[in-house]
């Protein structure tokens, strides 16, 4: 059943789902800042620091798959707060097997519970921002996840603050832990409840996994997640092989592309509400076939950067759409959220060893070119994102 909320209290919960998407992403980006001195003070090989990085990731995954049935029981609201807990046990956990206690079993169990937490937030907060989108009457999934992306670039300057000023990891991971989880749960508190199913129904997470149109949409937002994380993972690599920039320059680019797809995502949902989600993804999909293509074959380095913003501006909408598309139906959104994210958050586990391997044999600039191989086939999947009828 579908519940009348003032205008004044939708309008608070954006804003408290914009919090919640701002402070996750500046508690996942504050790991992996430290990660360096993580690897430092544990004395890692790149072999150890591997395994030591797949414990979040297993985490995350793990999240994916019981968020569904979490989120059903809980509503979004218990949800997102019991996360806030989870992440900031986890951060803390992690800065003391980092600094206070050295243990590199410590320090994956803590990541190991920051990527449950982190990833159980995903879905929850994903569903609300598709109720407050629908009270709302008009699209704002996108600029819900440019503040995801903006909590990791203040979470970025903060690390660099924090590694200047020699703050121990433990003491910075512990304030970032007390921050993130008392804002968070300050933000749940603005939550307008989602939809109710109807009491003693079952969450639909199975079912989901049997729906074609959510299969698709999970498929579309694989490569939708391949493409930006093939970014993040690689392209300044790409950039100080392929254009033999230093690493201060292969920072920069990495910038732009993360600068370029929060523009995309704050201005985007211009696009979206004018020409619908379908013409405006192909759109996004093309743009960003097309940037990485130029960033390969531009032959300067300028131009190249030019293809990377243009490849982040296309980057922008499809993940967020995607959420949108598979929370259509209030009833089961938090059912086929959570099959969707399990099925695109695959592309973060496979998606950094495939480039890596094509690398290999191509070098990792040519090895960029497998994002449009895959997104220029991936565009029969886009009409999987119209709203369903009735």
């Amino acid at each position: 059943m579908s519940v009348t909320v003032p205008r004044n209290q939708v309008r608070a919960a954006a804003a408290g789902v914009a919090v919640t998407f701002g402070l996750n992403g500046v508690a996942v980006a504050t790991w992996f800042a430290r990660v360096p001195a993580a690897r430092d003070a544990l004395g890692l090989t790149p072999g150890a620091l591997g395994l030591l990085l797949l414990s979040m990731s297993v985490g995350a995954c793990l999240a994916m798959l019981t968020a569904g049935e979490v989120t059903h029981r809980l509503r979004p609201k218990r949800t997102v707060s019991l996360s806030a807990v989870t992440v900031a046990l986890g951060l803390a956990v992690a800065g003391v097997g980092i600094g206070a206690y050295p243990s590199p079993v410590v320090t994956a169990i803590g990541i190991f519970v920051l990527g449950y937490g982190s990833g159980l937030c995903d879905v929850a907060m994903n569903v609300e921002a598709a109720e407050v989108e629908r009270a709302l009457g008009r699209t704002v999934m996108p600029r819900f996840h440019a503040m995801w992306s903006l909590g990791t670039v203040a979470a970025a300057g903060l690390a660099s603050f924090a590694a200047w000023a020699v703050l121990p990891v433990t003491a910075h991971l512990a304030v970032v832990a007390v921050v993130v989880a008392g804002g968070t749960l300050v933000a749940a508190r603005t939550y307008r409840l989602a939809a109710e199913a109807e009491q003693g129904s079952g969450s639909g997470v199975m079912a989901a996994w049997r729906e074609p149109r959510t299969l698709l949409i999970g498929l579309l937002v694989l490569v939708l997640a391949f493409t930006e994380g093939t970014a993040n993972d690689w392209v300044a690599v790409a950039f100080i092989d392929g254009y033999e920039a230093d690493p201060a320059l292969g920072a920069l680019v990495f910038g732009v592309f993360v600068t370029t797809m929060t523009f995309g995502r704050i201005f985007g949902t211009i696009a979206l509400d004018r020409w619908g989600r379908v013409p405006a993804v192909v759109l996004s999909m093309l743009l960003a076939a097309s940037g990485v293509t130029l960033a390969v074959f531009a032959g300067s380095f300028g131009v190249a950067v030019a293809g990377v913003a243009v490849w982040g501006l296309g980057t922008a909408l499809g993940f967020p759409v995607g959420m949108s598309a598979a929370a259509d139906d209030p009833e089961r959104a938090a059912a086929r959220v959570s099959v969707v994210a399990v099925i695109g958050y695959t592309a973060f586990l496979a998606g950094p060893p495939l480039v890596g391997l094509l690398g290999n044999q191509l070098g990792v600039l040519r090895a960029l070119l497998v994002v449009p191989f895959l997104l220029l086939p991936a565009l029969v999947l886009t009409p999987s994102l119209r709203q369903p009828k009735g």
